[in-house]
């Protein structure tokens, strides 16, 4: 793991993913979104190489609308082709803005996990139009409001908002104009000013299945 000082909502992510991949249970990455494994999904973060011996623990699949990175199964996030209560755990790293409905996502997610089963999510708000033509589109935002509407069936709803105002503001600015120098200052000044207030980037959220 980085040893550089990390920001609360990483923090709030590394301890997330060790409570999702908790040992012997079965895990869904929809999406790939946890970016470890560069045969089933389009990236990987070498940054989250501490994630991997988490792996051997557990059963992980992943599952994606298309085949083209090759996922371990492939199926729409809301008429999902697996079983009530099959999963452990579901992980859903920046897959909502891309779903038409989102709403039958979250029930789907509800439906496939096992009771106690805990889901894993990031959402953007303040971010930048990022469809993928003949992949997915960019349907939605969310507040915190939102995202907390989106967990309304579900329960030990715990979130982490990343970036503060002022950093969200730089990472929307093209090009050279968002270069780390500049994102490093703006975190500085969130922190200043001690209130990151309701203008962020999006959420990290960790709810569980009653």
């Amino acid at each position: 793991m980085s040893t550089k000082k990390q920001a609360s909502w990483e923090i709030f992510f590394n301890q997330a993913v060790k409570e999702v991949l908790r040992p012997n249970t079965k895990v869904l990455d929809i999406g790939a979104g946890l970016r470890i494994d560069a045969a089933r999904g389009n990236q990987e973060d070498q940054n989250r190489a501490w994630i991997k011996p988490l792996l051997a623990q557990v059963d992980y699949k992943v599952m994606d609308q298309v085949d083209t990175y090759h996922p371990d199964m492939v199926g729409d996030i809301m008429a999902m082709p697996l079983a009530d209560a099959s999963w452990d755990a579901i992980v859903c790293l920046a897959v909502l803005e891309h779903v038409p409905r989102p709403w039958d996502a979250m029930s789907e997610m509800l439906r496939v996990l096992k009771p106690g089963g805990l889901l894993l999510v990031y959402v953007p708000f303040l971010y930048p139009y990022h469809a993928m033509r003949g992949y997915y589109g960019d349907y939605f935002r969310y507040t915190e409001d939102g995202v907390r509407s989106l967990c309304e069936k579900f329960v030990d709803f715990r979130f982490a908002a990343v970036r503060g105002p002022i950093e969200t503001l730089a990472n929307l600015l093209p090009g050279g104009l968002s270069a780390k120098s500049v994102k490093f200052f703006s975190r500085w000044l969130d922190g200043w000013r001690k209130s990151s207030g309701k203008q962020v980037s999006g959420y990290f959220f960790l709810a569980r299945k009653p």
